[in-house]
């Protein structure tokens, strides 16, 4: 029997090596599959970025099994067919000004900028008419071709330019055609149908038999372009990860730019893409919700880095560079100003004294942190803003000396501070308002009136982010207004409500 159990043991050992052998091969060569819903998306799209979006649509098609439904037309159409179907995914209009009247009719989410192009004046190849300025569109008998600028982005354009020089009437009457989209007025100056029109600079790569005519009335006419997700889109992530796709510098911008386009500044592309968050700690109950749904949404990862200022300041010094940066004061802020865009001032927090609920050794007001034999908590002076904050308060009270005489903790963020009170480790601390939120039935709240003991909360892009756009996005979502009833619900006051 003993050597039967260790036949059986040599040969349980030996099938357990080949499985194990077998799940690490599996595991080296093995992907998981893509997160990517497959269910089509219909995209409308101006008729003018007709062939780089075809070319866009065919790659991501090609690369994740998507099928892209392209519908083209003039912006103005396009808009009206959107309101009325309340069904699609994403809109391409040829102009951002569409999206204003989207944004009216709450018909659009996120918006993610693509381009931009110039209206031109095209004339056929070798100019045969000879019209070299505005004057020679108004001879009798010349055929002039435009964008119906009640449908098309070029021709509200074009209407706009003229009408303010006062010279829209006598434009519109010698023009032979109106049509539905830029690409038909291109068509009809190709063809010889029309001896001029006015198109984007973009379309003259389209259609090689015509040329552009410097016009100096046109020098300012220019459009930027940009995809926006739908509401009506069933399936927003998906839909907003086809949205990132083409505005991603290296996969859809790539086409664009080859169409002719000036493109702007995107994000390099990732399916799941990350970002890098630093941001003060007392920000932390406000803010995790909305960064969570804004996960869900975008199918990202947001690492969060929570801490005082003062060491989420010397982290950047020493050379981290996050993404972007959610201050506790705007003091921090301006400290490393230099590695971000101008920031946006999002909420502020007031300063208080917190105690014990119903206030055992009676402090009212901010000398009373001065009196012997208190514990005192207040926040660290080098390491966050609440300490920071603290300090400027006590100094213009002339209350500095006194008050530091007792203090028993310097903490680098508010909620440890408010845990030590609750034990009964401190009599009192100076702390945010938003700090006394999760114990709101265990302290009593002290205002400072003192127009210094507000701290003002600003956020702000990175410089050298690769994802500067989607930290963009991430803003919008926390200057929302959902975001500011969350801020509000946990103390904070919210920026509109700072002036």
């Amino acid at each position: 029997m003993g050597l039967l159990q260790n036949y059986k043991f040599v040969v349980m050992a030996f099938l357990a090596s080949v499985l194990l052998l077998v799940a690490l091969t599996l595991a080296l060569v093995w992907k998981p599959a893509s997160t990517v819903s497959k269910s089509p998306l219909l995209v409308y799209c101006a008729a003018g970025l007709k062939a780089p979006l075809e070319a866009v649509a065919k790659d991501y098609e090609k690369e994740y099994g998507v099928p892209i439904q392209l519908q083209f037309g003039g912006s103005q159409t396009l808009l009206a067919n959107i309101e009325i179907s309340k069904r699609g995914d994403l809109w391409l209009p040829a102009d951002d000004s569409y999206l204003g009247v989207a944004r009216q009719k709450d018909l659009i989410a996120e918006v993610l900028p693509l381009a931009q192009m110039r209206l031109v004046l095209a004339v056929k190849k070798g100019n045969p008419k000879g019209i070299k300025e505005l004057k020679d569109l108004l001879v009798p008998g010349l055929k002039l071709a435009q964008a119906n600028p009640d449908a098309a982005a070029a021709g509200k354009v074009a209407r706009e330019v003229f009408q303010k020089i006062g010279r829209w009437d006598e434009l519109k009457k010698q023009t032979a055609v109106f049509t539905g989209t830029v690409n038909d007025v291109a068509t009809n100056v190709k063809l010889g149908t029309a001896d001029a029109g006015f198109i984007w600079d973009a379309l003259l790569q389209q259609f090689p038999d015509v040329e552009p005519v410097a016009l100096k009335e046109l020098e300012g006419a220019r459009a930027n372009m940009s995809v926006s997700v739908l509401k009506s889109s069933v399936d927003a992530s998906a839909a907003l990860r086809f949205a990132r796709y083409v505005a991603a510098a290296d996969k859809g911008l790539k086409q664009i730019e080859k169409s002719g386009f000036t493109p702007a500044a995107g994000d390099t592309w990732s399916e799941n893409p990350e970002l890098n968050l630093s941001a003060g700690a007392m920000l932390r109950p406000a803010i995790e919700e909305t960064i969570a749904a804004f996960e869900r949404r975008e199918g990202c990862r947001v690492t969060r880095v929570y801490n005082g200022c003062g060491i989420l300041v010397a982290q950047m010094c020493a050379g981290q560079k996050p993404d972007a940066y959610f201050a506790c004061d705007k003091s921090f802020m301006k400290q490393v100003e230099d590695l971000f865009f101008d920031p946006t001032d999002v909420s502020l927090n007031q300063l208080v004294i917190l105690v014990k609920k119903g206030n055992p050794q009676h402090i009212n007001e901010l000398k009373d942190l001065g009196r012997e034999g208190l514990r005192v908590g207040v926040g660290h002076e080098k390491q966050c803003a609440l300490g920071v904050l603290t300090k400027t308060t006590l100094q213009t009270a002339g209350l500095y000396a006194p008050v530091r005489r007792n203090v028993a903790v310097q903490s680098p963020t508010g909620d440890l501070l408010v845990n030590q009170l609750r034990t009964g480790s401190l009599d009192a601390i100076v702390a945010y308002i938003s700090n006394a939120t999760s114990a709101k039935d265990e302290l009593d709240a002290i205002a400072i009136d003192l127009p210094c003991a507000l701290a003002v909360q600003p956020f702000a892009v990175g410089k050298e982010s690769k994802s500067k756009q989607l930290a963009a996005r991430l803003q919008k979502a926390l200057l929302s207004a959902d975001s500011q009833k969350k801020f509000e619900s946990n103390g904070f006051r919210w920026q509109d409500k700072a002036k």
